[in-house]
């Protein structure tokens, strides 16, 4: 029997509420909780291999405090609501990649933290320097 492929949408809700659910500084456990289930049932949901279904994105939405139409941002057309993600029209996948991962999140939440944009510009030089001075593809 061929194993179920997600759905590239039931994906993108996935990693929506993943991110919304790391930049609120939430556990996996904790939404579980919340909504009455486990955290696997909430990791299967965000790596898209289990839909969630309309009442359950609601109660989702409400827990995370966003609108329903913020899990489905950049997909058909639906307009990109959170400045800083992507330029409208843009369509980076890329920075929403990073900025889902542990490592991205943690990077981008210390980052905002510098307040001294001497610091910053530093920063912003070693993480270049670090990377070979290569420039991302895009």
């Amino acid at each position: 029997m061929p194993k179920k492929q997600a759905s590239p949408i039931d994906v993108q809700v996935g990693t929506r509420v993943r991110l919304r659910r790391m930049l609120i500084g939430m556990s996996q456990e904790k939404l579980g909780e919340m909504l009455g289930l486990t955290f696997q049932q909430v990791q299967k949901y965000e790596k898209g291999v289990n839909r969630i279904g309309a009442g359950r994105l609601f109660q989702v939405a409400h827990i995370l405090g966003v609108p329903i139409d913020y899990f489905y941002e950049g997909v058909n057309g639906v307009s990109e609501g959170a400045p800083g993600f992507a330029e409208p029209g843009s369509g980076s996948p890329p920075v929403m990649e990073f900025l889902s991962s542990g490592e991205g999140l943690q990077l981008s939440l210390a980052f905002m933290k510098i307040k001294d944009p001497k610091v910053r510009k530093r920063v912003l030089d070693l993480v270049k320097s670090l990377s070979d001075g290569e420039e991302p593809a895009g």
